[in-house]
């Protein structure tokens, strides 16, 4: 696979995205007249910290769930010679997520126990958890493209499956099959085509950069909406989703303001505006990720989301050590999503014909009791 799985952009990536849901959370729900006021003229640009941390959302807690769904079906398709689908070892892990923001730790009861992230006593907190989430984990039913379990596009579907596009990075599967596999994760809950289709071009972004180091994130990105529009074209907002995510890449080149761009692509509480803001933040500072960070989430909107797959995309982008110090330091849970995106990099090595073991692996993605 040589130069198409860079462990930095693993890193990148997971780490990139926490940081910049973390400086947004702090004002996830402030307008920019207050955000300023308090910030002042730059806004935001330093984490605020309760009890010493700064805090993931729910957005980063999704995430990690997304990861572990990956890498448990892999493991299972390894070590069985058979597998489900991705999109429904990922359900049966936002299940999982679901029981965090419901139950306490340590879970009560016999009912197995499928993730290991449940032994993570920081994970059971709510941190406004989306209620399009909530509820549609709730009704216990998959959603799919095809049968829709409800017609939302919020942002909960795209901000939470970057780590569908670098894991697939250097394997032998297709572009479109891995843009199909994010698109279902995010119709799990999320129905509208608009808030399952821009999960599809995220995927391809971020697969694109990891796997390509001699791509430019512009051409990536240009790509990636260009495959969108030929897998969606029979949807009735391809159009629509095309035209933004364009729009988004014209205003990175131009001198406007950051905060007048952003005004023109929304205000991200639903999916294409999420993408479309983090785009036109990481290609306006593409080698800069703290502008573009702080870019992504001072304004009006959903901060935490726009901060986040901002940071997913840069962070894959320049890798991990190009991340400043500042957004590391004191960064909730840093360990354990070093160890996920260690996890999607190094991926299974054992198999049911290998006499190769790994404790840790297997205690992990197959008993789920590891502990950190």
């Amino acid at each position: 696979m040589g130069d198409m799985r860079n462990i930095d952009k693993f890193r990148g990536c997971l780490v990139g995205g926490a940081a910049g849901d973390a400086l947004g959370y702090a004002v996830e729900f402030m307008n920019e007249r207050s955000i300023f006021s308090k910030y002042g003229a730059e806004g935001i640009s330093e984490y605020e910290l309760k009890n010493g941390n700064a805090l993931i959302s729910d957005d980063t807690q999704m995430t990690l769930f997304t990861a572990n769904g990956l890498l448990q079906g892999t493991t299972r398709g390894m070590m069985r010679g058979i597998m489900g689908t991705y999109p429904g070892y990922i359900w049966i892990m936002y299940q999982c997520w679901y029981r965090t923001q419901t139950e306490r730790y340590p879970l009560k009861g016999d009912k197995y126990q499928y993730s290991w992230l449940l032994n993570i006593p920081e994970l059971f907190d709510q941190r406004a958890p989306g209620n399009t989430c909530l509820s549609a984990i709730e009704s216990g039913i998959e959603g799919t493209m095809n049968e829709p379990i409800n017609d939302s596009k919020g942002c909960g579907g795209v901000m939470r499956v970057a780590p569908i596009g670098i894991y697939f990075a250097g394997k032998n599967i297709s572009y479109d099959e891995v843009d199909m596999i994010s698109a279902a994760t995010a119709a799990l809950t999320h129905g509208h085509e608009l808030g399952y289709i821009p999960a599809a071009t995220l995927a391809h972004i971020l697969r694109k950069i990891t796997e390509d180091p001699s791509c430019s994130l512009k051409d990536a990105v240009g790509e990636a909406i260009g495959n969108t529009a030929k897998l969606f074209k029979d949807s009735k907002h391809i159009d629509y989703f095309t035209e933004l995510m364009n729009k988004a890449v014209e205003l990175a080149q131009s001198d406007i303001s950051d905060i007048d761009a952003i005004h023109q692509l929304g205000e991200g509480w639903v999916a294409e505006e999420t993408l479309a803001i983090a785009v036109f933040s990481a290609l306006k500072y593409d080698n800069d990720f703290d502008k573009a960070i702080r870019c992504s989430v001072n304004h009006n909107g959903d901060s935490d989301s726009t901060g986040a797959v901002t940071g997913n995309i840069l962070g894959a982008y320049n890798g991990y050590e190009a991340i400043p110090q500042k957004y590391k330091d004191n960064l909730e849970l840093l360990d354990v999503i070093l160890e996920t995106a260690d996890d999607l990099y190094n991926d299974c090595k054992m198999s049911e014909y290998d006499s190769y073991h790994d404790e840790v692996w297997s205690q992990k993605y197959i008993k789920a009791t590891y502990r950190k």
